[in-house]
């Protein structure tokens, strides 16, 4: 059975205090999920690589790149800022192979993904080259949405497709929605609103973890 992995989004902490928000979570998490948006992919802009080189953890970095068109410069500003992993967009890329490429040359984790409304089918030949799909389960760009239950339709299949693979969902996560996830095949958990949204952060992940058990 693959390991249920839970990644606050630091999207939704207090960005001035951003090493005090995850030294909070620090023992309950498994990844610390870092937003980046551009503008143009997605209407908002957020932070870069320079913020990303101030955050201080032992956790893995999940680096979410909301990103048109990310040059091999840009992705590697992010890789010695101490990105573990790098999510691309298939919707952002012409040859999404280009970037995936060069993230894997780096000797860390490539993760493509995909919108609610896009297909899998728009995904599938890059299965065998990406360490895990991120299936957006909210339009990418704005903490606090709803999550999107028909997206789950594309976890089913893609868990079928491959069963070893780890599945991340990202949007509207929390302890009801992440079990309807779970259940649909997914193994990684993106939150932000309902980890850094509570005062106890460390209940709130307990939460979630006790809703897949």
């Amino acid at each position: 059975m693959l390991k249920i992995k839970i990644a606050p989004s630091i999207l939704s902490a207090d960005l001035s205090h951003v090493n005090e928000e995850i030294k909070q979570i620090e023992k309950y998490a498994n990844l610390i999920h870092v937003d980046i948006m551009d503008g143009i992919f997605v209407p908002p802009t957020t932070i870069g690589s320079d913020f990303a080189k101030t955050i201080k953890t032992k956790i893995p970095l999940d680096v979410h790149l909301m990103v048109h068109e990310p040059s091999n410069s840009y992705i590697k500003g992010f890789i010695d800022a101490g990105a573990d992993s790098i999510t691309i967009h298939e919707e952002a890329c012409k040859n999404p192979f280009e970037q995936i490429n060069f993230i894997k040359k780096n000797k860390i984790n490539a993760t493509i993904s995909i919108k609610p409304n896009t297909p899998l089918e728009k995904i599938k030949k890059y299965l065998d080259a990406v360490d895990m799909v991120l299936v957006m389960t909210v339009e990418p760009g704005w903490a606090g949405q709803k999550f999107i239950e028909s997206t789950m339709a594309k976890i089913k299949e893609l868990r079928k497709l491959k069963p070893n693979m780890d599945i991340e969902v990202d949007g509207g996560i929390n302890p009801y929605t992440a079990r309807v996830a779970f259940d649909a095949g997914a193994n990684v958990f993106v939150a932000g609103s309902s980890i850094f949204g509570e005062k106890d952060r460390v209940a709130a992940i307990r939460e979630i973890l006790n809703s897949l058990k």
